[in-house]
């Protein structure tokens, strides 16, 4: 059962306006009109009912278009080398900018992607600055503000890994002063981000019931913070902290890896993290993800997709013999998937593979809205691969290589599901060799979730993998700064070098 965050998607409304006013500043007049129907945000902050509303609001922005469609989608998958843009050859081209590291300051999705999250962030700054003082039920007070630094830490790790040091907003501007800021450095955002996840884990709840599903749990808190650590090469933080995740006992792989990404097998043992999608009949703007759609099949009728964001065949390449990840990646044009779908075989200017793990069955994608097919796709975000991945790598660098191999060949058992002779153990025992092999795997689990170009760039591989995009070392490992935020800020923002 999944959490019904989008029900108060109108009192997010109310919430998103104060951000936008606090984003743009009080010259725009236009924006204080007072929505219809809403409670002015003086009178809201005053019972558990409204907090709870806040929370909810707060995850159900997480699905919305700049968190989860086309800007995260350039920013975090374009520049991965493992993808081509998708679709018809003349369709949304700026996306080629970001494969081939040629886009500018000035390019919308850098601007959208960068709102997006701070919008995020004042949902979060919200609850944090107002729960606190109000008067409920403390467990209950505690968990929702520690709710809001789990998301706001997950906002806060998207932006420093795109752009590096970004402005540091951990309270709502209390006068005109505080609302254009500079950039905070790198390891202060980070200091920031551990901060808000070890405060997290130490109140959030192992699990919760069936009403409260795929709200932030203490092992989410500490999976995020050792990927956070990870970034940081903070081996011996990373290494607790997985041991901490494993031995609570309260994740397992999912047997199946095609199956994991169904609609029907979210939140399952392997999920640690989702952010919950749903379509809710009769109100098209609460159904509102599109990460299925922009990355769905387009020549199916009726339509079920955009076709962006297509596996390459570099991808393909890169999976062994047997590999059950393969089929769980990548959908081919032309083959009929476990749910019965035919595939339609490929245009001539349409692309030849689609993402798999994001696929919904045909028919239920288009069923279920029109507006928005296959909108009840979760995201995930956190799996327990993860965990058992960083484990290994965490292990092998402090020259653990038992415990790495362990870690690592659990991953690998799954992978080759029924066929004994396919993705074998690793005994490799060198520790330079074992780290590729780790990297390898991560590549082979994570492909398509938007994570492998932050990792080539942490491993200090970019250049050598991404170097025949146009990659550039000094510069592009960071994405510009939206040039309409230095401009808003009168100059007081910085631009990354080389741009």
């Amino acid at each position: 059962m999944k959490t019904n965050h989008k029900k108060y998607m109108p009192q997010m409304i109310l919430v998103l306006l104060v951000s936008l006013i606090f984003l743009w500043g009080c010259g725009n007049k236009f924006l204080e009109v007072a929505p219809q129907g809403q409670k002015e945000s003086k009178n809201f902050w005053q019972s558990q009912d409204d907090a709870s509303e806040a929370v909810n609001a707060m995850y159900a922005f997480l699905h919305s278009w700049t968190m989860v469609g086309f800007a995260p989608m350039a920013v975090m998958s374009m520049p991965s080398g493992d993808v081509d843009k998708g679709s018809t050859p003349g369709d949304a081209t700026f996306m080629n900018d970001y494969i081939h590291f040629s886009v500018t300051s000035t390019q919308g999705q850098l601007n959208d992607f960068w709102t997006g999250e701070y919008q995020e962030i004042n949902l979060c700054n919200q609850v944090l600055d107002h729960v606190d003082t109000m008067h409920f039920n403390d467990n209950l007070r505690n968990r929702f503000m520690a709710e809001a630094k789990f998301i706001r830490a997950f906002c806060y790790f998207r932006l420093v890994r795109a752009f590096g040091g970004v402005p540091l907003r951990l309270h709502l501007p209390q006068g005109t002063n505080e609302y254009n800021i500079p950039r905070t450095s790198k390891d202060s955002v980070y200091a920031a981000i551990e901060k808000d996840l070890t405060d997290a884990a130490a109140v959030l709840p192992v699990t919760y019931d069936a009403v409260n599903i795929g709200h932030a749990t203490k092992g989410a808190a500490l999976t995020l913070l050792a990927k956070v650590s990870m970034y940081e090469k903070k081996w011996q933080q990373v290494y607790d902290l997985t041991n901490q995740v494993i031995a609570a006992g309260a994740y397992h792989l999912f047997p199946d890896f095609e199956q994991m990404f169904r609609i029907k097998n979210e939140n399952c043992s392997e999920s640690i993290f989702e952010i919950q999608c749903q379509n809710i009949p009769g109100n098209p703007q609460a159904s509102n993800s599109q990460y299925s759609q922009i990355q769905g099949d387009r020549d199916v009728s009726p339509s079920v997709g955009w076709g962006f964001n297509v596996p390459n065949q570099s991808l393909v390449n890169a999976f062994g013999p047997g590999d059950t990840r393969l089929t769980g990646t990548v959908l081919f044009a032309g083959e009929t998937t476990p749910e019965g779908d035919v595939v339609p075989p490929a245009s001539p200017n349409t692309p030849t593979m689609y993402n798999m793990k994001s696929y919904v069955p045909f028919a239920l994608a288009a069923a279920n809205n029109s507006s928005y097919p296959g909108c009840d796709q979760n995201v995930r975000i956190l799996r327990y691969a993860g965990v058992l991945l960083m484990n290994a790598e965490a292990a092998n660098e402090l020259g653990n290589t038992s415990q790495a191999l362990n870690s690592l060949n659990q991953v690998r058992a799954r992978a080759r599901g029924n066929n004994p002779n396919a993705v074998p153990d690793i005994t490799e025992t060198n520790k330079d060799a074992l780290r590729l092999i780790i990297w390898h795997e991560r590549h082979l689990e994570f492909a398509m979730e938007w994570d492998r170009f932050f990792d080539l760039v942490r491993q200090g591989r970019a250049a050598q993998v991404l170097g025949p995009q146009g990659f550039k070392q000094g510069k592009n490992e960071l994405m510009p700064i939206p040039q309409n935020e230095i401009d808003l800020s009168a100059g007081l923002l910085t631009q990354n070098p080389g741009y």
